[in-house]
Protein backbone atom coordinates (compact mmCIF):
# COMPACT_ATOMS: atom_id res chain seq x y z
CA UNK A 1 0.00 0.00 0.00
CA UNK A 2 0.88 3.33 -1.38
CA UNK A 3 1.81 5.44 1.91
CA UNK A 4 -0.53 8.41 2.21
CA UNK A 5 2.06 11.02 3.07
CA UNK A 6 5.91 9.97 2.31
CA UNK A 7 8.50 12.11 4.68
CA UNK A 8 12.33 11.66 3.26
CA UNK A 9 15.63 12.71 4.92
CA UNK A 10 13.87 16.20 5.74
CA UNK A 11 16.01 18.39 7.81
CA UNK A 12 15.61 21.95 9.02
CA UNK A 13 17.82 24.56 9.90
CA UNK A 14 16.89 28.33 11.01
CA UNK A 15 19.54 31.08 10.17
CA UNK A 16 20.86 31.43 13.82
CA UNK A 17 21.71 27.65 13.17
CA UNK A 18 19.44 25.89 15.45
CA UNK A 19 18.75 22.23 13.83
CA UNK A 20 15.58 21.73 14.49
CA UNK A 21 15.09 18.30 12.79
CA UNK A 22 17.79 16.19 11.66
CA UNK A 23 17.31 13.79 8.69
CA UNK A 24 13.90 12.57 9.17
CA UNK A 25 12.12 10.01 7.43
CA UNK A 26 8.74 8.33 8.17
CA UNK A 27 6.03 6.90 5.77
CA UNK A 28 2.28 7.28 7.04
CA UNK A 29 -0.45 4.97 5.71
CA UNK A 30 -3.86 5.67 4.52
CA UNK A 31 -6.54 5.60 7.74
CA UNK A 32 -4.14 5.15 10.44
CA UNK A 33 -3.57 7.18 13.79
CA UNK A 34 0.00 8.34 14.18
CA UNK A 35 0.79 9.72 17.42
CA UNK A 36 4.28 11.73 17.96
CA UNK A 37 5.35 12.39 21.21
CA UNK A 38 8.27 14.45 22.27
CA UNK A 39 9.61 17.17 24.84
CA UNK A 40 8.78 21.31 24.31
CA UNK A 41 11.19 21.94 21.33
CA UNK A 42 11.42 18.44 20.02
CA UNK A 43 10.66 19.27 16.85
CA UNK A 44 7.10 17.85 16.14
CA UNK A 45 5.78 21.25 15.70
CA UNK A 46 8.14 21.90 13.12
CA UNK A 47 7.87 18.82 11.15
CA UNK A 48 3.90 19.43 11.04
CA UNK A 49 4.95 23.06 9.48
CA UNK A 50 6.42 21.64 6.57
CA UNK A 51 4.56 18.74 5.61
CA UNK A 52 1.70 21.78 5.97
CA UNK A 53 3.44 24.01 3.24
CA UNK A 54 3.77 26.70 6.50
CA UNK A 55 7.68 26.22 6.76
CA UNK A 56 10.35 25.59 4.35
CA UNK A 57 12.33 22.51 4.43
CA UNK A 58 16.27 23.15 4.51
CA UNK A 59 17.05 19.43 2.73
CA UNK A 60 14.91 16.35 2.45
CA UNK A 61 11.33 15.74 0.73
CA UNK A 62 7.52 15.07 1.52
CA UNK A 63 4.62 13.65 -0.44
CA UNK A 64 1.20 13.42 0.10
CA UNK A 65 -0.73 11.16 -1.90
CA UNK A 66 2.85 10.78 -3.98
CA UNK A 67 2.48 14.49 -4.62
CA UNK A 68 5.30 16.79 -4.17
CA UNK A 69 4.43 19.51 -1.32
CA UNK A 70 6.81 21.87 -3.17
CA UNK A 71 5.71 21.37 -6.89
CA UNK A 72 2.62 20.80 -6.36
CA UNK A 73 1.61 22.37 -3.37
CA UNK A 74 -1.76 23.51 -4.39
CA UNK A 75 -2.92 19.68 -4.55
CA UNK A 76 -1.12 18.99 -1.85
CA UNK A 77 -2.90 21.71 0.57
CA UNK A 78 -5.99 20.59 -0.32
CA UNK A 79 -5.41 16.93 0.54
CA UNK A 80 -4.39 18.71 4.56
CA UNK A 81 -6.31 19.75 7.48
CA UNK A 82 -4.56 21.49 10.36
CA UNK A 83 -5.80 22.34 13.88
CA UNK A 84 -2.91 24.37 15.13
CA UNK A 85 -2.04 24.34 19.08
CA UNK A 86 -3.05 28.04 19.21
CA UNK A 87 -6.79 29.57 19.29
CA UNK A 88 -6.30 31.66 16.02
CA UNK A 89 -10.17 32.74 15.52
CA UNK A 90 -11.71 36.15 14.99
CA UNK A 91 -13.82 37.34 17.40
CA UNK A 92 -16.90 38.42 15.73
CA UNK A 93 -16.90 35.39 13.37
CA UNK A 94 -19.91 33.41 13.71
CA UNK A 95 -19.38 29.58 13.34
CA UNK A 96 -21.13 29.02 10.28
CA UNK A 97 -19.85 31.52 8.28
CA UNK A 98 -16.02 30.09 9.69
CA UNK A 99 -16.61 27.18 8.25
CA UNK A 100 -17.89 28.44 4.98
CA UNK A 101 -15.09 30.62 4.47
CA UNK A 102 -13.06 27.82 5.24
CA UNK A 103 -14.46 25.64 2.68
CA UNK A 104 -14.59 28.35 -0.13
CA UNK A 105 -10.42 29.06 0.36
CA UNK A 106 -9.74 25.71 -1.16
CA UNK A 107 -12.22 26.52 -3.82
CA UNK A 108 -15.01 23.96 -2.92
CA UNK A 109 -18.28 24.29 -3.95
CA UNK A 110 -21.10 25.21 -0.68
CA UNK A 111 -21.93 21.95 0.19
CA UNK A 112 -24.50 23.08 4.07
CA UNK A 113 -25.37 19.44 4.11
CA UNK A 114 -21.39 18.21 4.52
CA UNK A 115 -21.03 20.92 7.50
CA UNK A 116 -24.25 20.74 8.99
CA UNK A 117 -23.36 17.04 9.73
CA UNK A 118 -19.57 18.36 10.29
CA UNK A 119 -21.03 20.96 12.86
CA UNK A 120 -23.49 18.01 14.77
CA UNK A 121 -20.37 15.74 14.57
CA UNK A 122 -18.09 18.55 16.69
CA UNK A 123 -21.13 18.89 18.93
CA UNK A 124 -21.40 22.39 17.88
CA UNK A 125 -25.00 22.54 15.28
CA UNK A 126 -26.81 24.25 18.24
CA UNK A 127 -23.66 27.23 18.24
CA UNK A 128 -23.49 27.62 14.45
CA UNK A 129 -24.55 31.26 14.92
CA UNK A 130 -22.73 32.31 17.90
CA UNK A 131 -20.04 34.42 17.64
CA UNK A 132 -16.62 32.77 18.20
CA UNK A 133 -15.79 35.00 21.12
CA UNK A 134 -18.76 33.50 23.04
CA UNK A 135 -17.49 30.54 22.94
CA UNK A 136 -15.69 28.36 25.74
CA UNK A 137 -12.07 27.25 25.00
CA UNK A 138 -13.21 24.06 23.94
CA UNK A 139 -15.74 24.58 21.80
CA UNK A 140 -13.22 27.29 19.98
CA UNK A 141 -10.53 24.14 19.60
CA UNK A 142 -13.76 22.05 18.41
CA UNK A 143 -14.59 24.90 15.49
CA UNK A 144 -10.67 24.69 14.65
CA UNK A 145 -11.16 21.03 13.75
CA UNK A 146 -14.65 21.70 12.40
CA UNK A 147 -12.70 24.85 9.66
CA UNK A 148 -9.54 21.89 8.96
CA UNK A 149 -12.22 19.84 7.82
CA UNK A 150 -14.38 21.63 6.03
CA UNK A 151 -12.54 21.22 2.56
CA UNK A 152 -12.55 17.41 3.49
CA UNK A 153 -8.94 16.83 3.90
CA UNK A 154 -7.58 13.16 3.44
CA UNK A 155 -5.11 13.67 5.88
CA UNK A 156 -5.48 15.69 9.19
CA UNK A 157 -2.84 17.12 11.67
CA UNK A 158 -3.74 17.78 15.04
CA UNK A 159 -0.69 19.63 16.88
CA UNK A 160 -1.77 19.18 20.79
CA UNK A 161 -5.96 18.96 20.08
CA UNK A 162 -6.55 18.54 23.50
CA UNK A 163 -4.38 21.19 25.48
CA UNK A 164 -6.03 22.95 28.01
CA UNK A 165 -9.18 20.92 27.28
CA UNK A 166 -10.83 19.23 30.55
CA UNK A 167 -10.58 15.62 31.06
CA UNK A 168 -14.47 14.54 30.04
CA UNK A 169 -14.09 17.00 26.93
CA UNK A 170 -10.94 15.05 26.11
CA UNK A 171 -12.38 12.07 25.88
CA UNK A 172 -14.97 13.16 24.06
CA UNK A 173 -12.64 14.48 20.89
CA UNK A 174 -10.81 11.12 21.42
CA UNK A 175 -14.07 9.75 20.11
CA UNK A 176 -14.45 11.88 17.40
CA UNK A 177 -10.82 11.15 16.41
CA UNK A 178 -11.93 7.40 16.15
CA UNK A 179 -15.16 8.28 14.24
CA UNK A 180 -12.90 10.36 11.26
CA UNK A 181 -10.22 7.88 11.07
CA UNK A 182 -13.63 4.97 10.39
CA UNK A 183 -14.29 7.69 8.01
CA UNK A 184 -11.51 7.24 6.12
CA UNK A 185 -9.01 10.19 7.26
CA UNK A 186 -5.81 9.64 7.91
CA UNK A 187 -4.75 11.35 11.30
CA UNK A 188 -1.10 12.28 12.85
CA UNK A 189 -1.59 13.96 16.34
CA UNK A 190 1.31 15.80 18.48
CA UNK A 191 0.70 15.20 22.02
CA UNK A 192 1.95 15.52 25.60
CA UNK A 193 -0.28 13.46 26.92
CA UNK A 194 1.14 10.23 26.63
CA UNK A 195 -2.39 8.32 27.93
CA UNK A 196 -3.99 10.33 24.96
CA UNK A 197 -1.95 8.41 22.37
CA UNK A 198 -1.96 4.77 24.79
CA UNK A 199 -6.08 5.60 23.81
CA UNK A 200 -6.38 6.42 20.52
CA UNK A 201 -3.04 5.58 18.37
CA UNK A 202 -2.25 2.88 16.20
CA UNK A 203 1.53 3.52 15.72
CA UNK A 204 3.70 5.73 17.88
CA UNK A 205 6.59 7.77 16.86
CA UNK A 206 8.78 9.54 19.27
CA UNK A 207 11.22 12.42 18.72
CA UNK A 208 13.71 14.93 20.76
CA UNK A 209 16.23 16.98 19.76
CA UNK A 210 14.62 17.11 16.01
CA UNK A 211 15.50 12.96 15.50
CA UNK A 212 12.83 10.77 15.13
CA UNK A 213 14.14 7.76 17.60
CA UNK A 214 11.54 5.53 16.66
CA UNK A 215 8.29 5.02 14.78
CA UNK A 216 6.42 1.87 15.63
CA UNK A 217 2.93 -0.39 16.40
CA UNK A 218 1.83 0.91 20.05
CA UNK A 219 1.21 -2.94 20.82
CA UNK A 220 4.51 -3.46 19.24
CA UNK A 221 6.80 -1.25 21.30
CA UNK A 222 5.14 -1.91 24.71
CA UNK A 223 5.55 -5.54 23.80
CA UNK A 224 9.15 -4.84 22.87
CA UNK A 225 10.61 -2.25 25.24
CA UNK A 226 8.40 -2.81 27.79
CA UNK A 227 9.26 -4.47 31.11
CA UNK A 228 7.59 -6.35 34.32
CA UNK A 229 7.58 -6.12 37.46
CA UNK A 230 7.34 -8.56 40.44
CA UNK A 231 6.06 -7.16 43.77
CA UNK A 232 6.61 -9.68 46.89
CA UNK A 233 4.68 -8.72 49.77
CA UNK A 234 5.96 -9.64 52.90
CA UNK A 235 3.95 -10.44 56.03
CA UNK A 236 6.98 -8.65 57.90
CA UNK A 237 9.34 -5.66 57.02
CA UNK A 238 13.04 -6.38 56.46
CA UNK A 239 16.19 -4.89 58.20
CA UNK A 240 18.38 -6.18 55.95
CA UNK A 241 18.11 -7.67 52.21
CA UNK A 242 18.91 -11.76 52.76
CA UNK A 243 22.69 -12.09 50.71
CA UNK A 244 21.00 -15.40 49.18
CA UNK A 245 18.40 -13.09 47.12
CA UNK A 246 21.25 -10.94 45.55
CA UNK A 247 21.39 -12.63 42.33
CA UNK A 248 18.09 -11.33 41.35
CA UNK A 249 19.20 -7.43 42.24
CA UNK A 250 15.74 -6.97 44.05
CA UNK A 251 14.64 -3.49 44.97
CA UNK A 252 13.31 -2.96 48.36
CA UNK A 253 10.32 -0.57 48.82
CA UNK A 254 10.57 2.28 51.47
CA UNK A 255 8.49 0.58 54.36
CA UNK A 256 11.04 -2.33 53.49
CA UNK A 257 7.94 -5.20 53.71
CA UNK A 258 8.19 -4.96 49.66
CA UNK A 259 10.40 -6.74 46.69
CA UNK A 260 10.56 -5.64 43.55
CA UNK A 261 11.73 -7.60 41.07
CA UNK A 262 11.99 -6.15 37.14
CA UNK A 263 12.04 -9.06 34.67
CA UNK A 264 11.56 -9.11 30.92
CA UNK A 265 8.83 -11.76 30.42
CA UNK A 266 9.69 -12.36 26.49
CA UNK A 267 12.96 -14.31 27.81
CA UNK A 268 12.22 -17.96 28.31
CA UNK A 269 13.53 -17.98 32.09
CA UNK A 270 12.40 -14.86 33.59
CA UNK A 271 13.81 -16.57 36.94
CA UNK A 272 10.44 -15.78 39.33
CA UNK A 273 10.18 -19.59 39.66
CA UNK A 274 13.89 -19.45 41.02
CA UNK A 275 13.16 -16.37 43.39
CA UNK A 276 10.23 -17.14 45.21
CA UNK A 277 11.91 -20.47 46.45
CA UNK A 278 14.91 -18.41 47.24
CA UNK A 279 12.55 -16.18 48.96
CA UNK A 280 10.95 -19.25 51.65
CA UNK A 281 14.10 -20.70 51.67
CA UNK A 282 15.51 -17.33 53.12
CA UNK A 283 12.70 -18.09 55.72
CA UNK A 284 10.72 -14.60 54.40
CA UNK A 285 7.08 -15.06 54.61
CA UNK A 286 4.83 -14.06 51.52
CA UNK A 287 1.55 -12.09 51.84
CA UNK A 288 0.88 -11.04 48.49
CA UNK A 289 2.12 -11.08 44.74
CA UNK A 290 1.34 -9.20 41.99
CA UNK A 291 2.90 -7.48 38.75
CA UNK A 292 2.88 -4.82 37.06
CA UNK A 293 4.04 -3.31 33.29
CA UNK A 294 5.72 -0.79 32.09
CA UNK A 295 3.47 1.79 30.84
CA UNK A 296 4.46 3.54 27.68
CA UNK A 297 5.00 6.99 29.70
CA UNK A 298 7.76 4.61 31.29
CA UNK A 299 8.58 3.60 27.55
CA UNK A 300 9.11 7.46 26.48
CA UNK A 301 10.73 8.73 29.13
CA UNK A 302 13.14 6.03 29.18
CA UNK A 303 14.16 6.50 25.35
CA UNK A 304 14.23 10.42 25.95
CA UNK A 305 16.86 10.40 28.59
CA UNK A 306 19.09 8.08 26.39
CA UNK A 307 19.72 10.90 24.04
CA UNK A 308 22.09 13.10 25.48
Amino acid sequence: MQPIVSISNLSKTYTSGYQALKQVSLDIQPGEILALLGPNGAGKTTLISIVCGIVNASAGSVTVAGHDIATDYRITRSLIGLVPQELTLGAFDKVWNTLCFSRGLFGKKPDSNYLEQLLKDLSLWDKKNSVLMALSGGMKRRVLIGKALAHEPKVLFLDEPTAGVDVELRKEMWTLVRRLRESGVTIILTTHYIEEAEAIADRVGIINQGELLLVDDKQALMHKLGKRQLVVELESALEVLPESLSPWKLELSADRSQLVYTYDPHKSNTGIDGLLQAIREAGLSIKDVQTTKTSLEEIFVSLVKRKP
